[in-house]
This record gives structure tokens, C-alpha cells and sequence, in this order.
């Protein structure tokens, strides 16, 4: 999502014409979902000339931006940084209103960006893909949805993210609960009223940490259930001035490179000192200055060493632990907000406003399920081992199944009808995050193995390679491309083997432990957006030989 201009050759005609849909309806590209990187991916394919369609389960574009409509929802990347960066015209004429957008704006960005370029009459809505068959004496795809719609296309996209599938613990009950229940991914479009209702939130991930201050001056109680605590920090949000916009507008190209190449995905200055190269006195004046920064700066921006250096690491924990008893009153209920199992980014970090400060309100409540578990839930409310609790509401902030969950369900067959959730079984095997073996013309940018940092920036990096790589496939007049077993093997263990390079610990949702039952694997790419880019632009340089081309005499679109 960095190029303004893009500088692969215009494909040559190649059986299965490009830019209009044959006669017996084969198109080159089929894009599934909706979000960032798929609406990215039909723009880039609308501007070759491809013939491509968008098939999206909802019933608007955004993705998860669409889905995650809960009270509060909203970035914490800074907004600017999440949009696109392919048109200068867009960036100038489009204006975010806060460092940290929330989803009504964010919803409105993206549909502004469909119908800015033209996009939506080639995006079919309401439109689950069930199923994904390749052909390979056709050397084409078949895509599938739930109300009937089938098309077929030389190439598929499955751009569906890593935070698409949500996740709900099998707890006995669930389904005998006879009040209202909502999972922070799946929020009804019509606002909910939780005035004087008695509600139950179950997670205290990024969502529910939003959602917590959202609703606390509306209920009749909340009661918060916790599993784990995690290093809530303040996001410090606030509107985006006259002159910073200004400032933004004529920076676009300086600020579009730096992008471009930023590790993090993020315009973020990196701190050269480490913790050790000053005083203690001068880390606690640094601290607070880091506690009251915003969002991402508190990784990015911290102490360089601060991820890797123990003693660094338990003192800043310290800091912001001293910050939690300061914060909420009640003693007891402030050493359960306190993370016992993990430093500072051992886990991926929420940022809240208001998040601790709502334990002061006598209407919520906190519970920690290491404490008390959840027993089952009846058709009044929730039990533990201390009785019922009776409930209206119940909020499901219990996080995706990440990664694989969304690919795992699309119905994926490849050569030899071999399907994806198998191949995958024991986690995702993947050539640079983008393709896997197996499974020709089939591209998942933004799936696994790809990010680690801000998500539109890595995914961009990929859609641009998968476009490049549908045109260089179009451009040598082959009819399938196809990760080499070999590439995708290098790759993965590259995955599987660089957990040094990582601060997560496998109990994250990042390697898929939240999960009952999947493999606990890397979701992520440790190797960080320098070595992706490396080897992105050396398989370019030499001609895609990590790539299978072959050509397939039968087809012919018939």
C-alpha cells in the first residue's frame, strides 16, 4: 500500500484474457474480503486492467472495521499510518479527525476509498466463501458462497486478515442463556442500550479494555471477568490539529517513504539509549514521559533494550504497577489488574482511556477467573464456585481464532484436492507469508507469517508482491504459479525457528494458545518487515525462481 504509481508492465494478453471476463465467465482474479488489504488488492487489479471481482461476507467494506462496531472501538495505530499511502490525491483530501480514529470514522474512510476509485461494482456483498477448489487440468479456481454465487478465476486473493473468526470458550450453558449476548466482533449495527441492565463482560483484551469505560456510567453493574491481567497503558488520544493537518498534507511523499521502509509500520523515531546508558533516577523521569505518550511509542519508542533486558523490563513493569495501585482505590482489586506471568510485550498490549480509573466506579466490578472459574453459564446469568450471578447482558471479548482461522475455513482445496486445514494441521506452512505449496494462484496477503507491527504495512508489502507475481504469471504467458516446496520449507522454519527474535510468549494468541485443540505454532513473522522486504525484492530480482510457472495446454476459459 506504499506505491503511488505501480511499475509492473501492463500484462499481455494470455489465455484467460485479462481485463474482461471471458465468455464463459472465467475472470483472472477473484479477492476475498472486503478489508484494508482486500480492498487494496482489487484497486491494484482494476488498475492493470484484470478482470477481478471482491466477494465479502458482510454487508459493507472495512473488515474488521466493518465487524467491530462496540462502544470505543477504535485504532491504536495512529490514524494516518493505517490508510493508504497509493494516492496522493486520497491522502490529501481525506482528513482523520484524531491521532486514534474510532470505527465510525474508520468505517466511513473505507467506503469513501470504494467509491473514490470506482471499486464497489466490482465487490459482491453478503457473499461467505465456503468453498475454494482448484483445477488442475484448468489451472483455475472455483470460489463458492454460502447463498450460491460461484465464480471462477485464474487466481484467488484470500485477503480475510488474521482477526476475522471470532473465538468463544465452550462453556457448558452458553446456549441455555436467555438474555441478550454479543461478541465484540459480530456488534449489531443498531447501538445497544445497557442503560440499568446488568451486564457481564468476559475477556479484557484491546476490545474489552474499550469497552469497559464505554459502558460503565450506563449499567446497572458490570461485572468484569479477567483471566489474565495485561499491561494496560493509557493511548492518550486527542484530535488532530488545523496545523497538524496541514503538516501531514504537505509531508505526504516524506511521510509515504518512511513508511514505506519503517520496521514497525509506524512513523515512530527509534530510541537509540538503552536503559543502562542513564541513571536510575533519569529512567523513572523517562517512564513517566513514556506513560504519557501515545499508543505504539510505548514499544517502539522505549528504551531500546527494554524488551530484552530483564532488570530494564521489571523496573518499567514496576512503574506502571505503582501507576495501577495509584490508580484504582480498592487494594485487592488493583493487585488482580497487576500482570504475575509476563514483562512488558510478552503479550500483544492494549491501550486504554479509562480503563483502570472505571474500578473506581462502585458499579463495576472485577472477577478473576484464576480465582474463580466459570462453572457454566443458566438461563440467568453466570456461575462460579462463590454462586450465581445473574445477568440481562453477556459481552464476549474473547479474541479470534488468529492467523489460520479464517484461511482454515474457506473450504481450500488444492492440487490433488488436498485441503488447507490438513495441510496445515500442525500450523501454517507458508512461502513469505503470502502463498503455500500445494496450492497454485491461491495468495493470502495479511494472513500468517506476515506481520509484526502495524498490519496495513506489512499486508501492503504483500499485495504488491501477490499483484506483481499475477503479472509476471500473465506477462510469461504461463497459466500457474506455485510456491516451490523447498521456498516454503526455508520459510517456515525460518518462522518456527527465529523465537528469539520475538517478545511474545507462546501463551499468546499469536502462536494460537487461546485456541482448544490447535497447534500451538508462530503465527507471526519474528524476522521483522526488513528481512520480508529483502526477500521480496530478491525473488523479484531473479525472475521469481522460488516460483513453479508452468503452463496448462486445456486452458482455455471453456
Amino acid at each position: 500500500m506504499t506505491n503511488t504509481t505501480n511499475t509492473t508492465p501492463t500484462p499481455t494478453p494470455a489465455p484467460g484474457p485479462g481485463g474482461q471476463t471471458d465468455p464463459a465467465g472465467l475472470l483472472d482474479v477473484v479477492v476475498i474480503g472486503a478489508g484494508v488489504t482486500g480492498i487494496y488488492q482489487l484497486y491494484l487489479a482494476r488498475q492493470a486492467g484484470l478482470a477481478a471481482k471482491l466477494l465479502e461476507a458482510g454487508s459493507g467494506v472495512g473488515g474488521v472495521w466493518y465487524w467491530n462496531r462496540y462502544p470505543q472501538a477504535r485504532f491504536d495505530s495512529e490514524s494516518y499510518t493505517y490508510g493508504y499511502l497509493f494516492s496522493k490525491e486520497l491522502w490529501e483530501e481525506w482528513e482523520w479527525s484524531e491521532q486514534y480514529a474510532g470505527q465510525p470514522e474508520i468505517e466511513r474512510y473505507f467506503n469513501h476509498v470504494v467509491d473514490r476509485f470506482g471499486l464497489r461494482s466490482d465487490i459482491t456483498f453478503n457473499t461467505k466463501v465456503t468453498s475454494a477448489v482448484f483445477d488442475e487440468n484448468t489451472g483455475t479456481w472455483t470460489v463458492t458462497a454460502a447463498n450460491g454465487t460461484t465464480l471462477r478465476a485464474r487466481f484467488v486473493v484470500a485477503a480475510t486478515g488474521n482477526l476475522s473468526v471470532p473465538f468463544i470458550p465452550p462453556i457448558t450453558g452458553r446456549e441455555d442463556f436467555h438474555g441478550e449476548q454479543y461478541h465484540t466482533s459480530r456488534w449489531p449495527k443498531q447501538p445497544i442500550d445497557f442503560t440499568n441492565k446488568r451486564v457481564a463482560l468476559i475477556g479484557t483484551g484491546s476490545s474489552g479494555v474499550q469497552i469497559v469505560p464505554a459502558i460503565a456510567d450506563q449499567v446497572a453493574h458490570l461485572t468484569v471477568y479477567q483471566m489474565k491481567a495485561d499491561w494496560v497503558t493509557p493511548l492518550n488520544n486527542r484530535p488532530i490539529t488545523d496545523e497538524e493537518q496541514a503538516a501531514l498534507k504537505a509531508d505526504y511523499e516524506r511521510i509515504r517513504d518512511t513508511l514505506a521502509t519503517s520496521p514497525s509500520g509506524f512513523l515512530h523515531t527509534i530510541n537509540p539509549l538503552s536503559g543502562t546508558d542513564v541513571t536510575p533516577e533519569e529512567r523513572q523521569e523517562f517512564y513517566e514521559k513514556i506513560w504519557n505518550s501515545p499508543g505504539f511509542t510505548k514499544l517502539t519508542q522505549h528504551y531500546r533494550d527494554m524488551t530484552y533486558n530483564p532488570e530494564i523490563n521489571a523496573e518499567w513493569c514496576a512503574f506502571m504497577a505503582d501507576k495501577i495501585r495509584t490508580i484504582v482505590k480498592d487494594p485487592e482489586t488493583a493487585e488482580h489488574l497487576i500482570p504475575t506471568d509476563g514483562g512488558y510485550g510478552a503479550r500483544r498490549p492494549p491501550f486504554g482511556t479509562g480503563y483502570y480509573e472505571a474500578y473506581n466506579n462502585p458499579a463495576v466490578t472485577l472477577v478473576s477467573l484464576p480465582q474463580e472459574p466459570i462453572t457454566r453459564i443458566t438461563e440467568t446469568g453466570i456461575e462460579t464456585p462463590k454462586g450465581l450471578h445473574e445477568y440481562d447482558i453477556i459481552i464476549w471479548g474473547t479474541g479470534y481464532d488468529f492467523g489460520t482461522g479464517a484461511l482454515n475455513r474457506l473450504g481450500v482445496r488444492g492440487r490433488g484436492g488436498l485441503p488447507l486445514e490438513e495441510y496445515w494441521a500442525d500450523g501454517p506452512r507458508t512461502y513469505l507469508g503470502i502463498a503455500t505449496a500445494g496450492f497454485p494462484n491461491f495468495f493470502f496477503p495479511g494472513g500468517p507469517h506476515g506481520a509484526l507491527g502495524n498490519n496495513p504495512r506489512y499486508a501492503g508489502d504483500q499485495a504488491d508482491f501477490t499483484h506483481d507475481a499475477i503479472l509476471h504469471t500473465i506477462n510469461h504467458g504461463a497459466h500457474v504459479i506455485e510456491a516451490k516446496a523447498s521456498a516454503e520449507k526455508d520459510w517456515t522454519d525460518l518462522m518456527n525457528n527465529s523465537d528469539t527474535m520475538s517478545i511474545f510468549q507462546k501463551a499468546s494468541y499469536f502462536y494460537g494458545s487461546n485456541i482448544p485443540g490447535k497447534a500451538v505454532s508462530q503465527l507471526l513473522n519474528p524476522t521483522g518487515r526488513w528481512k520480508l522486504q529483502e526477500l521480496i525484492t530478491e525473488v523479484k530480482n531473479n525472475d521469481f525462481n522460488t516460483f513453479d510457472l508452468t503452463t496448462t495446454d486445456t486452458t482455455t476459459g471453456a
